[in-house]
């Protein structure tokens, strides 16, 4: 990739002209209106994006995090506006939906962009718009009007098509957006990008050369265009304490240059883990039994001043903690932490308190606005998903303007909001991701770096990583290195999806849709491999069966008669040895202490005394502690037995006898040698022969058959054996692979099928037809959607008054972070209780029937919002609401703000005029109130 155009050597008027020839050669003349927007050259990926889609192509265009992506996106949109059509600028998330509408407000002018978000709906018909993914794509399933003049569809981000849970409305969207439509997608860098192309074109279709749209340009397929060269150089480094050092130096010159983790950092990593060992043996007295102290990394003051001594702020420093981030500036206001001048501290408040004017006082002091405004006027902040969206959008607006120099943020920064910084901390190399704590991956690497160095501001940018004890620099040093990042598919079918596309086009379309996905394009690209290798092996069993060939008779029919035979003995063999188990561990269940038994096989076989049964020790059975003739204590298990076993003799265990007593064991020992003499022992250990069973009818029939098969007799019949064992072998391995291969075909399909035979069998498709209550539940985009449209049907919400319905749907979108074992929430009592009840007893309906037909999409309904929105939706004040849960403000609008969302489309699914949607409009006016209506940002 080239670096953005430098001035020509030669200034004169012609040699600027023909510099200026050599930047716009190949250039059409939108793109070169288009250019004179900014005040800087293009990127050469960004001109050759451009210039594809000036000559009628879409694109996919992979590069890294604040290389100017979104450059190609802005062209896009400057196409549609010199065409007189549409742009659609998607997004997957509400506030980077917001800040894009606001840059091209800012160039554009409000009369022509919108914004559609879900919450906000501002000039939804301008020519452009820009929203959430969800919300294109629910426009496409209604067919909505505002389709119509739709030229472009940008899809920022759109390697978020790998998130499980929301990823699968990229899929939707690129699917079903028209043939006319071209698809601006815009990626992160990600090591398949030439795979999900090659998908954009074949499931967008290359158009026939020479086709022309509306306005006479040529069209063409999906350009992929792929850089990996970061406009602003990105160092690594590690702090050790509050010491700074390179975690790559460059060795040798030229060819041979290359860079490798520093040895100075290695050596002083290694001396740390040793003097924290030291110091941990002296604290704890080299006790075995104490708790070593664990490492105190340096505190978060201390960095931020090493970092502005270093002139590496502003910095955005990643903790995998709302809390922590929240801490983070208290300790920094507490160590008296200061990065701004009077003058910017004045203009931050006189920024904060017009940003907050519309905020009620008692709201305020609630929120924490005196701590927050605190740390702004200090140049500190927290951003998280926790904290009141209005309080996210000042820092972002501060941050940008260079007045806020330290950020402690989650990971969900990351994800395309526009906060570059001049370096990027990380605190820790693993993560909490709801279900345990895992390693940072390659790619959230690069992503959480990727803020580090600001285009047009830094000469480089900066990434650190605090070291602790179990931080390797080697460990970072692959993190940092690693340019693996594929783009997985996480499509799958749902009862939404279903209904629209069946009443969209049909089932047989339907199923035809659905098998262009990435999930199944990326499977079929598998299946091919497997494809060939079954091949192989077929050919292979070909000429092993000529190999096999006898001249008096068919082997392979003989050889087929030997392996049943063996496979019946193996399975007899099989069948005694389960029973001789079960027999071993009912036998172990009666030994006693002071049983004598001998161990019949093992390293641990011969003559031992049960000191205690150990019946309940294991969940695979008995596990007695025994002493041995030779002294030893051992716990044995039921594979010690492959036998049932007895007692040969009994012997008195002393009361006062303790194993970890060397004297009682040799004694016990002693005892059990006299009680059975070395004779004996030699005899019963001779005595543990194992008789075999009588052959079965089935045995006998087949070795009669082998006797009188015309090949019996052959001379080769052992090397035509040989041949037909490889042969039997490969064949067991070619099913496998077929097995494997018809797994993979079809799988969306598939689950296509299931998903609408419940469907079918709950009435909501009638064959190929949608019927009335299906049409509803195309109106219900959400997880439990299925759930939702039954609760409906059922009446269950009839009889609940406003603030009732709410806590009941408030069950259908919330999820707690509580443990499974928590109490029970608190819940409204009298019919929203009921209602509730009804709807967990539908959910284990529906649960079963999924069963029945192989598909989980349902989870249990949450209840753990409830009381709270029932207590909002009653007009009580937020300290009242807050104070009964542990929630932060954040959480708690965008809690309310997805159960608006969902109140809505209950309002459109529900019939006209019914008390249900009359209710739930009441509810969505009742809680569209406070902080939840002054928040603009999920």
């Amino acid at each position: 990739m080239t670096t953005p155009d430098a001035p020509s050597a030669d200034e004169s008027p012609s040699g600027r002209y023909a510099a200026f020839r050599k930047r716009t050669e190949g250039n059409g003349p939108a793109l070169l209106d288009f250019q004179t927007l900014y005040d800087f050259g293009l990127d050469q990926f960004q001109l050759e994006a451009c210039r594809a889609l000036e000559s009628g192509s879409g694109v996919l265009v992979a590069a890294p995090t604040g290389s100017g992506k979104t450059v190609v996106g802005e062209f896009a949109v400057h196409l549609a506006l010199t065409g007189r059509q549409k742009c659609f600028y998607t997004t997957p998330i509400k506030a980077l939906s917001n800040q894009k509408y606001a840059d091209l407000v800012k160039r554009y002018g409000p009369e022509k962009v919108g914004l559609l978000t879900g919450d906000n709906s501002v000039n939804g018909e301008a020519p452009i718009v820009v929203m959430t993914t969800e919300v294109l794509r629910n426009m496409l399933y209604a067919q909505s009007p505002t389709l119509a003049g739709l030229a472009f569809v940008v899809m920022d981000e759109v390697h978020y098509l790998a998130d499980r849970f929301r990823g699968a409305v990229w899929e939707e969207v690129i699917i079903h957006v028209p043939d006319s439509v071209r698809i601006v997608a815009l990626s992160a860098t990600v090591s398949n990008a030439e795979e999900f192309g090659e998908w954009l074109r074949e499931v967008r279709g290359t158009q026939t050369p020479g086709t022309q749209t509306r306005d006479g340009r040529t069209t063409g397929d999906t350009a992929v265009i792929v850089d990996e060269h970061r406009p602003v150089p990105l160092f690594q480094h590690m702090m050790v304490g509050t010491r700074l050092y390179d975690l790559f130096v460059d060795t040798g010159k030229g060819k041979d240059r290359q860079a490798k983790v520093n040895p100075e950092l290695r050596r002083i990593s290694l001396d740390e883990v040793r003097r924290n060992k030291v110091n941990q043996g002296r604290r704890t007295g080299r006790r075995r039994t104490a708790r070593p102290q664990r490492y105190r990394p340096p505190a978060r003051p201390d960095v931020i001043e090493r970092l502005d001594r270093a002139g590496l702020l502003p910095a955005i420093t990643f903790i995998f903690s709302r809390a922590g981030c929240d801490a983070a500036v208290m300790q920094c206001l507490y160590a008296g932490t200061r990065l701004t001048s009077k003058e910017e501290a004045e203009e931050i408040r006189a920024h904060v308190e017009l940003r907050t004017a519309d905020i009620a006082p008692d709201d305020l002091a609630i929120l924490g606005y005196d701590d927050f405004l605190a740390g702004l006027e200090r140049g500190i902040a927290a951003h998280h998903a926790g904290m009141l969206p209005t309080f996210k959008e000042i820092v972002e607006e501060l941050f940008t303007r260079g007045l806020i120099r330290a950020v402690f943020a989650t990971e969900t920064l990351a994800l395309g909001i526009n906060m570059p910084a001049r370096t990027v901390v990380i605190e820790k190399l693993d993560k909490w991701n709801g279900e345990a704590h895992v390693d940072l991956t390659p790619g959230e690497y690069t992503q959480l770096t990727g803020r580090a160095g600001r285009r047009g501001i830094d000469v480089e940018g900066h990434a650190v990583v605090l070291w602790n004890p179990s931080v390797e620099p080697g460990s970072v040093a692959g993190l940092a290195s690693t340019r693996t990042y594929p783009l997985n598919s996480s499509f799958r079918p749902s009862y939404n999806m279903a209904v629209n596309l069946v009443g969209a086009v049909g089932i047989e379309r339907a199923r035809t849709l659905l098998e262009e996905s990435f999930a199944q394009f990326q499977a079929d690209r598998a299946v091919v491999g497997l494809a060939r290798q079954v091949h192989k092996n077929e050919e292979a069993l070909e000429g092993y069966a000529k190999a096999a060939k006898c001249h008096l008779g068919d082997f392979m029919e003989y050889a087929a008669l030997r392996r049943r035979l063996s496979d019946r003995e193996a399975e007899l063999a099989r069948e005694r040895s389960s029973e001789r188990r079960a027999e071993a561990a009912r036998s172990l269940e009666h030994l006693r202490p002071g049983d004598v038994v001998l161990v019949p096989s093992g390293r641990r076989s011969g003559i031992a005394v049960v000191l205690d049964p150990g019946v309940g020790k294991r969940s695979d059975g008995p596990a007695p502690l025994v002493l041995t003739i030779s002294g030893s204590v051992q716990r044995l298990s039921i594979l010690d037995f492959p036998r049932p076993v007895e007692p040969i003799e009994r012997v008195r265990i002393p009361k006062s006898f303790s194993p970890r007593n060397p004297q009682a064991r040799r004694d016990l020992a002693s005892t059990l040698r006299n009680k059975i003499p070395e004779d004996a022992r030699e005899r019963r250990r001779g005595g543990r022969g194992e008789s075999t069973a009588a052959d079965d009818a089935e045995i006998t029939r087949l070795r009669a058959e082998l006797r009188q098969h015309p090949v019996h007799g052959c001379d080769e019949r052992e090397d035509h054996a040989r041949w037909a064992e490889r042969y039997f072998r490969l064949q067991r391995e070619t099913e496998q692979l077929r097995r494997r291969v018809e797994g993979r075909s079809q799988v969306i399909a598939r689950t296509f099928d299931r998903v609408c035979a419940v469907l079918q069998q709950l009435g909501y498709l009638d064959g190929d037809a949608v019927t009335e209550e299906g049409r509803r539940l195309g109106r219900i985009y959400n997880e439990l959607d299925l759930l939702t449209a039954e609760s409906l049907r059922a009446g269950v919400w009839e009889r609940l008054d406003h603030a009732e319905l709410a806590a009941c749907v408030s069950a259908l979108v919330y999820e707690s972070r509580q443990p499974d074992d928590a109490a029970p929430p608190k819940t409204p009592a009298g019919a929203a209780q009921e209602a509730l009840a009804a709807m967990v007893g539908l959910w284990g309906e529906l649960d079963a029937i999924e069963k029945d037909n192989r598909v989980s999409f349902l989870r249990e309904p949450d209840l753990g919002f409830a009381w709270t929105a029932y207590r909002w939706a009653k007009g009580h004040d937020l300290d009242e609401v807050l104070l009964e849960t542990d929630m932060t403000a954040g959480d708690f609008v965008r809690a309310v703000k997805q159960l608006l969302d969902l109140l809505g489309q209950v309002t459109d699914a529900a019939p006209e005029n019914s008390h249900i949607r009359k209710t739930a409009r009441r509810a969505m006016d009742a809680m569209r109130r406070g902080v939840v209506a002054y928040s603009s940002v999920t």
